[in-house]
């Protein structure tokens, strides 16, 4: 897949500093072996240290060059307590409870970002998603203008007419069940701001809908509509249109009868679904069906790189996610 070599050799130029806040995990720890042995970023594990080198002989892996922090006896606790009160003053925090709450790894790795000395985070392996990402949204938060994170899959239909040769980014597949007017249109902006920062592609974004340039008129539509509308004010150098069926969207022969003056129908690469019900459908129908290959999800609006894993990932998936979120810290940052 010469999407993700690209991807890795990226990474492996900026050595970006990754946390894993699940240090004991033995997928984690082989992930680590391997993203360390092929230099694609530096790897923070959190967790007792002894703990953590118990876990990988008993793996069989070598972890040699990463950075072991125990939450609970770092130096760096008190900083970032003091961090974590000014952030949530308005919510009565104490010193004493964001202390307590520094001993959760969940906690601790969201605040070695917010204080500089991490890039990006990864965990999930054995976390559910409200608990990895709770502490990223009430520490880090979201990036300057934008007010909602989102999911994007990247996928690859092994088809080199669809897409960017065969590579489409969906959103919001993972995270907003029914976003508002506002909140699609800022989850089309960030989308194509992933598509470029991870597959380096010039997005052309399609907001779907079961309608196309008017075909049909129901207030669902007049949303993707509005919405449309509002991310070329967010971004009016964005090459974007809508309201859009898929197969508009993506066929040319289609888009030439349903909307020829478009820039976008028929030549789309980023597909912004009206709701979470139809795009996490939609991302699994071509998994299965047309055997793509998904990749993600990849959260995107936060002000830094915090991504969730499946808990039934595998080891290539978190070593694929380390490489990605390397990549977005990269946009982001430098």
């Amino acid at each position: 897949m010469k999407l993700l070599e690209r991807v890795i050799k990226n990474a492996q130029s900026y050595q970006k500093r990754i946390v894993l806040p699940e240090g004991c995990e033995p997928r984690t720890l082989r992930a680590t072996e391997i993203i360390l042995k092929d230099n694609i970023a530096r790897i923070i594990l959190l967790g007792n240290p002894v703990e953590i080198m118990k876990a990988a002989g008993e793996c069989g892996v070598n972890i040699t060059g990463a950075v072991l922090i125990d939450p609970k006896t770092d130096s760096r606790r008190s900083a970032y307590a003091d961090t974590m009160v000014e952030i949530r003053k308005s919510k009565g925090l104490t010193k004493e409870e964001a202390l307590e709450m520094l001993n959760d790894p969940l906690v601790f790795a969201p605040m070695m970002i917010k204080s500089g000395d991490a890039d990006g985070e990864i965990a999930g392996a054995i976390n559910a998603t409200g608990d990895v990402l709770r502490p990223a949204f009430q520490f880090v938060k979201t990036l300057p203008g934008v007010s909602v994170v989102s999911g994007a899959f990247l996928m690859f239909v092994n088809d080199p007419h669809f897409g960017h040769d065969g590579i489409l980014v969906f959103a919001d597949c993972a995270v907003m069940p029914d976003p508002d007017e506002r909140q699609l249109a800022e989850i089309a902006v960030t989308t194509a701001k992933t598509a470029k920062a991870i597959v380096g592609m010039e997005p052309r974004v399609a907001m779907l809908s079961f309608s196309t340039k008017g075909s049909a008129q129901h207030p669902n539509v007049d949303k993707v509509v509005n919405a449309l509308a509002i991310a070329k004010e967010l971004d009016p150098q964005l090459k974007i249109d809508g309201e859009l069926q898929l197969d508009a969207a993506l066929m040319p022969e289609v888009a030439r009868l349903k909307a020829p003056d478009s820039e976008v129908a028929g030549r789309a690469n980023v597909l912004v679904f009206p709701g979470l019900e139809a795009a996490n459908i939609g991302y699994k129908l071509v998994q299965r069906l047309a055997n793509a290959e998904a990749i993600g999800p990849v959260l995107q609006g936060m002000a830094a790189p915090i991504n969730d894993l499946s808990r039934g990932c595998s080891v290539s998936d978190i070593v694929n996610m380390v490489a990605i979120t390397s990549n977005q810290a990269a946009a982001l940052f430098d």
